[in-house]
């Protein structure tokens, strides 16, 4: 095994796209609305099965690949990572993601969405609203929803400016909404678990805002006390060669995210599953040359593999 290229697996979605992910990828035949790019998913988008699937070259799919040999793929890992591209060519609405106590107790599964936001673009002026900037009441946040209040509800936000290189940790049950005109790499739980607080403008009507619950306990897994950004901000993205985290450690039961920069002997990376994201530049991943905008699968049997070049990479894999 060695490191896979993968194709362009871009959705629709209730929110439209501004052409980022196809102008990222270098292919003008990724529809330029489709906002999302789900890479090396072995879980499909809800109520549109089989999308959201990864194909491998060769026609298979990983996560059949993965069922057959998992020592092979993921040398011994739990796999219960997403990455997206996601491009907001409009405001995402509010909504928040259930904790892992919360899906198994409530969504039957062991998994929450905890996710994070790697910045690769972003307008002048672009930002993303990101946890109450005071602490909430129940009630409050209750009239809001069921009025439609969004007004108050974005008003009791942070809004936390962004600029390409920034990197934000969004824990699970964080109410947030990603700005427009914002390309980011997105790390994420394997789930396509959201609770919409927002929905005034977006037709998303034929789907369940509350995942099937009533809206008091759908609400309950808001995280309603006041929320510093500092805290969730990680490191920036720069130039120093080598290997640098990106996420704070509150990030680790969940996902990792390196900075991947070669000095003038190459940087060598552990055998691990992992999906690494060619940023800017071109140089050689192991056997094979590789240029900006390309996204490559590296499963576990492929060793290790030293990476060289005048690049930039983003390097995203399971967590603890």
């Amino acid at each position: 095994m060695g490191p896979i290229l993968l194709a362009p697996n871009t959705l629709p979605s209730f929110y439209a796209g501004d052409g980022r992910i196809a102008a990222f990828r270098g292919d003008p035949a990724v529809p330029p609305t489709d906002p999302e790019d789900w890479i090396a998913s072995t879980t499909p988008r809800t109520g549109m099965a089989p999308r959201g699937l990864t194909h491998l070259p060769d026609g298979t799919l990983l996560r059949d690949r993965v069922a057959a040999d998992p020592t092979a793929w993921l040398g011994g890992v739990d796999p219960s990572l997403l990455v997206k591209l996601l491009d907001a060519g409009q405001r995402l609405p509010l909504h928040v993601h259930p904790s892992r106590s919360f899906a198994r107790e409530h969504l039957a599964s062991p998994y929450g969405k905890t996710e994070a936001w790697l910045v690769l673009r972003a307008d002048p002026g672009a930002a993303v609203h990101l946890g109450f900037s005071r602490d909430v009441a129940e009630d409050e946040l209750a009239g809001w929803v069921s009025t439609q209040d969004v007004e108050a509800m974005l008003g009791a936000c942070n809004l936390v400016p962004v600029a390409a290189g920034d990197v934000l940790l969004c824990p699970a049950g964080v109410p947030h909404a990603i700005g427009a005109g914002i390309l980011v790499v997105e790390l994420q739980e394997m789930t396509d678990f959201s609770i919409m607080l927002e929905w005034t403008g977006f037709p998303i009507v034929a789907r369940d805002v509350f995942l099937g619950l009533d809206q008091a306990l759908a609400l309950s897994t808001v995280d309603r006390s006041a929320l510093s950004p500092p805290t969730v901000t990680g490191h920036p993205l720069d130039t120093t060669p080598g290997v640098t985290s990106l996420l704070p450690p509150a990030a680790d039961p969940f996902f990792r995210a390196e900075q991947l920069i070669p000095g003038p002997g190459g940087l060598i990376l552990d055998a691990r599953f992992a999906i690494v994201i060619i940023v800017s530049g071109h140089g050689t991943l192991g056997p094979v040359d590789v240029t900006d905008g390309q996204i490559w699968l590296i499963p576990y049997a492929a060793g290790p593999l030293t990476l060289r070049g005048e690049l930039a990479a983003v390097r995203c894999y399971p967590g603890a």
